[in-house]
């Protein structure tokens, strides 16, 4: 591509990540969250597997800030969870992360770079949907109250998990904190990142990933709100979002991550929604 068609295709990207990538306060500190909700501590914080390695540095300075209650890491087996093992076992090749679920492998960088643990993990879920389930399942069995939750996931399906609580316990205060931010810029013949956090995916990955939510979240008969499968409550997708999958659609028409089905829920009492 020209110099100027990597430009246009970094913009479109950007959109998809400012909408899909969701940061409901500026910084995740006790200030941020009262200036907004009005309280210091939310009564849990969350971070899930599908996130890049970056996440565990925001899960430790969530807990160093004192931003919740209790902190927990959720994550079993899903389509991201072996470039997890690969990037963690780089880092530590004397683990032994084969067959690790996502929640154990955050939780041993988050012990190893940090000198911290969370106060549980879910160790069950596959995808978004039961992400959701599991993770509620969990706090209820605790018995502590739960009336609000700092939700920290993949910047590329943050969106979607708040939507995910937001049917299931409508009741509950979502607080969506994104564990990255980045800007998608041309570089040379590629695309680049600024600035390119821990674990940052690859370009072509990154904008399969994007471009995946926009049906997922379309809320029609193809998508996971409640006039298609059901799987999350209604989104609404601002145009600029719709405006830049299309774009990048018909440049790249193979590129939408689709579900897979190996990490659907196999309980049909329970919501799938990969």
């Amino acid at each position: 591509m020209k110099q100027g068609e990597w430009a246009a295709e970094c913009a479109a990207v950007n959109d998809l990540a400012e909408f899909c990538g969701a940061r409901d306060v500026p910084e995740l500190t006790p200030d941020a969250l009262e200036a907004r909700y009005g309280f210091r501590r939310a009564d849990t914080m969350a971070l899930f597997g599908g996130s890049i390695l970056a996440g565990v540095d925001v899960l430790a300075a969530a807990m160093r800030a004192g931003v919740a209650k209790r902190y927990g890491i959720v994550g079993g087996e899903g389509h991201t969870t072996q470039a997890l093992r690969d990037r963690v076992h780089g880092l530590y090749p004397d683990l032994d992360v084969r067959g690790m679920p996502e929640a154990r492998l955050f939780a041993e960088v988050l012990k190893r770079c940090h000198g911290l643990e969370p106060d549980f993990l879910e160790e069950k879920s596959t995808n978004c949907g039961n992400n959701i389930t599991y993770l509620l399942e969990v706090l209820r069995e605790s018995g502590a109250p739960c009336r609000s939750i700092v939700l920290a996931q993949d910047a590329t399906m943050q969106r979607r998990m708040a939507a995910g609580l937001a049917l299931h316990a409508p009741e509950v205060a979502a607080i969506s904190f994104a564990t990255y931010r980045v800007c998608a810029v041309p570089r040379g013949d590629a695309m680049g990142f600024v600035p390119e956090p821990e674990g940052m995916w690859d370009a072509a990955r990154y904008v399969s990933l994007l471009m995946g939510e926009i049906p997922r979240l379309r809320d029609d008969a193809d998508g996971y709100g409640p006039r298609g499968k059901g799987f999350i409550a209604h989104v609404d997708v601002p145009e600029a979002a719709l405006a830049a999958y299309e774009w990048l659609k018909a440049r790249h028409p193979g590129a939408t991550r689709t579900a897979d089905a190996r990490y659907a829920t196999r309980d049909a009492a329970r919501q799938p929604g990969e």
